[in-house]
């Protein structure tokens, strides 16, 4: 006789895989962190952490490229956003954030990008890598600024997420 438990766990690790992402559910989850969180989650498997961000639909670029920057910021700084994966959406962070209606922060970012040369982040990680190790001492002082500004949240981050996946609901249950 098959062990019961083992049984029950099974049919619970089946069941939990196959149901969908309830956009619905999520946005009446009081808690606006709890929203962004589970949202970036659903939309880091669909897209397998980025690597395949093509099979994501505009909206759901534009909401994960913008949870990667502040969720990078936050753990590490700019040198971090640049060193990770996350800084190979670099020049698309600034869009994104336009596009959300984070006008600081789209600033701030730009200024972090002005100190690669030409202002331009090289997509390809170990090229960026690269190029960390040669601008970093000189744009230290300008990154951790930017980090400051960051940090002062001029732009509520969280909140324009929100209200950008509630005008694109529709996107999001793609």
């Amino acid at each position: 006789m098959k062990n019961p438990l083992l049984i029950i766990l099974s049919l619970c690790f089946v069941y939990s895989n196959a149901q969908e992402f309830d956009l619905d559910k999520v946005l009446k989850i009081e808690n606006q962190n709890t929203i962004v969180i589970k949202i970036a989650s659903y939309l880091n498997k669909k897209s397998q952490y980025g690597k395949k961000i093509e099979k994501l639909n505009s909206s759901q670029k534009t909401f994960l490229i913008v949870e990667n920057l502040e969720r990078e910021i936050n753990n590490g700084g700019f040198i971090q956003f640049y060193f990770n994966s996350s800084g190979d959406f670099s020049q698309e962070t600034v869009k994104a954030l336009l596009e959300i209606g984070a006008k600081k922060t789209a600033q701030i970012v730009k200024k972090a990008n002005a100190a690669f040369k030409n202002g331009i982040v090289p997509k390809n990680r170990i090229e960026r890598q690269n190029e960390l190790i040669l601008i970093e001492k000189k744009a230290k002082k300008n990154w951790d600024q930017c980090d400051s500004e960051f940090y002062q949240y001029h732009d509520n981050l969280t909140k324009l997420l929100i209200t950008y996946v509630i005008k694109n609901k529709t996107e999001f249950k793609k």
